[in-house]
């Protein structure tokens, strides 16, 4: 070879294989296979994160997903209504009948519960009397009742009354002498009480002689069957009911007040033995039909989520290992989670709520199961996913993206300033439940300390909550005050004010980066880098264009799975 020329890197023949290439140009090869790689990489991710407008442009890829999501919002809305107002007939049902049980049942009811209990008897004549109107009215149910009723079997498979009173085992009592020598063993004795008894061997009973002294309390439980025909007006099969009555007189005080309670717990049955006749069965075939289709619609639609969310995180695993290939370190965590689209997440949690809501109230409707309120728990919380899920959407807008991205960017922090405050929260909670709840209604229990406060921190109520205190401790009065002055003041002019200009700073970071730009993420500046396929292209062989088309075709491929 002459001096000062360089070798060249010719396809030598091989006999066995054809045509081998030098080792300069398998390493130019590996070179450009190694950039269609990335090409091909960074195709899919811009693809990925298109919205199904910019799909639809970019390769006409029809957005299935995205018109399966608005039929949906259509179908499990319009069960929802459906469900919803069958049953507002049941909890109606329920509540008119205990009504009526309370006027029926306890002597002189006034229509209005007196606190957490129905009614209150000062003297024994009153209370003797409130005991055998019970029965009485018991005893003559058919004859004044005018709801479709009827007698039903207590635990012991027996039709009657059950009479049951919880009195100290034995003991003495002089107030006068400030003398007392008790057992405070408790004993209880029952009584069943059927309707072949009359109402004198009733009364001449030496159960129902009381000494109040030792009496804890009387409980009096019977059980009442009724049909609820209303839901015929609204082409339903109707419920059966079972209901499990319970009348407790309250004397654990001692106080010379007996408190009288009023317990109805309602159990939806099967009917044994329906014969109607009308469009009633055919309308509950169409509901059931209507339910099924529902869950086929949410099925498809879980289908296709769970797809996506496992195509992507594959995309993320390809990404990830060319990064750290290429540049030698790991995404940031703030990379990694933008694979993971929440929005797939609430539609399947939706989704998966929405088909076990379906099946239960198929049930219902066909009088298998007659849990209503599970059943609307799911479908009412799956209805709420799937409305919000539409925010998504309108994201896609920037007018409208603001909510969201401020709503992304201000949770960290508002969550853990709600720790903070939480905690001054639970202080006042304990402390008013402790010192106020002797003298104030809304300060009973915790519960109603926490819903107090929270109506006084949005400035509701406060007028009635300072003037319900009552007056009899001069010490608890001035405590109120400071206590009530220094919680208003503290969370409705420091801590909501800090907590809105928190939402406010997130507001004014995002607008800023909507006029400025977003700061670039790794991942971010890798997608807007210039692709430099025709540079390939030109410095590549002549079988490289065959090979950018294959995988190009292999890319797409791809892409569509993953949308």
């Amino acid at each position: 070879m002459p001096p000062g020329v360089e070798a060249l890197d010719l396809p030598a023949w091989n006999g066995a294989s054809g045509l081998s290439w030098g080792p300069r140009h398998r390493n130019a090869m590996a070179h450009l296979d190694s950039e269609v790689k990335e090409e091909c990489l960074r195709e899919d991710l811009k693809f990925y994160f298109m919205n199904p407008c910019e799909k639809y442009r970019a390769r006409h890829q029809i957005p299935w997903k995205l018109g399966l999501q608005i039929l949906k919002i259509v179908m499990v809305t319009t069960q929802l209504i459906r469900f919803g107002l069958s049953n507002q007939l049941v909890v109606a049902f329920k509540e008119e009948n205990t009504v009526a049980f309370k006027h029926l049942f306890l002597k002189g009811y006034s229509g209005t519960d007196e606190d957490d209990y129905s009614c209150s008897v000062y003297t024994q004549e009153d209370a003797y009397e409130s005991i055998f109107f019970a029965l009485n009215q018991y005893h003559q149910l058919k004859n004044i009742s005018l709801g479709t009723l009827g007698y039903g079997e207590n635990e012991d498979n027996r039709i009657g009354l059950k009479v049951c009173k919880q009195h100290y085992k034995k003991g003495t009592m002089f107030p006068s002498n400030e003398t007392l020598n008790i057992d405070s063993d408790i004993e209880i004795d029952c009584v069943h009480l059927d309707l072949s008894t009359s109402l004198q061997e009733w009364k001449n009973s030496s159960f129902f002689r009381l000494e109040f002294y030792r009496l804890l309390q009387v409980e009096i439980s019977f059980h009442l069957k009724g049909i609820d025909l209303q839901t015929i007006h609204s082409r339903e099969l109707p419920d059966c009911y079972v209901f499990h009555n319970m009348i407790t007189f309250d004397n654990k005080a001692h106080s010379g007040k007996i408190k009288i309670y009023f317990g109805s717990e309602a159990k939806i049955e099967e009917c044994k033995d329906l014969n109607i006749s009308g469009s009633i069965q055919k309308n509950t075939q169409y509901v059931l039909a209507f339910d099924a289709f529902v869950i086929v619609i949410c099925l498809a639609s879980l289908i296709l989520c769970s797809r996506s969310i496992v195509l992507a995180l594959r995309l993320r695993k390809r990404f990830l290992s060319f990064f750290l290939e290429k540049y030698k370190r790991h995404v940031c965590s703030t990379d990694q989670w933008e694979f993971i689209n929440g929005w797939y997440v609430l539609v399947i949690i939706s989704d998966l709520m929405t088909i076990i809501g379906s099946i239960l109230k198929m049930e219902i409707k066909a009088k298998n199961l007659t849990n209503y309120d599970l059943c609307s728990i799911l479908l009412g919380t799956s209805t709420l996913f799937v409305w919000v899920g539409v925010i998504r959407y309108l994201g896609y807008f920037q007018a409208y993206n603001v909510l969201i991205l401020t709503m992304q960017a201000s949770l960290p922090k508002v969550l853990r300033f709600c720790a903070c405050a939480g905690m001054i929260y639970l202080g006042y909670t304990f402390c008013g439940w402790i010192v106020l709840g002797p003298y104030h209604d809304k300060f009973e229990d915790l519960n109603t300390v926490a819903e107090c406060l929270f109506s006084l921190v949005n400035g509701d109520d406060m007028f009635a909550t300072f003037a319900q205190i009552q007056q009899k401790s001069i010490l608890v009065w001035l405590f109120s005050r400071l206590y009530l002055y220094s919680f208003i003041s503290l969370f409705i002019y420091m801590i909501l004010s800090l907590f809105i200009a928190l939402i406010t700073d997130s507001y004014d970071t995002i607008k800023k980066y909507q006029q400025n730009g977003f700061p670039e993420t790794d991942l971010q500046e890798f997608l807007k880098e210039c692709s430099s396929k025709e540079k390939y292209q030109k410095e590549a062989s002549p079988f490289l264009p065959c090979i950018c088309c294959l995988r190009r075709k292999e890319s797409d491929d791809h892409s569509l799975l993953i949308n």
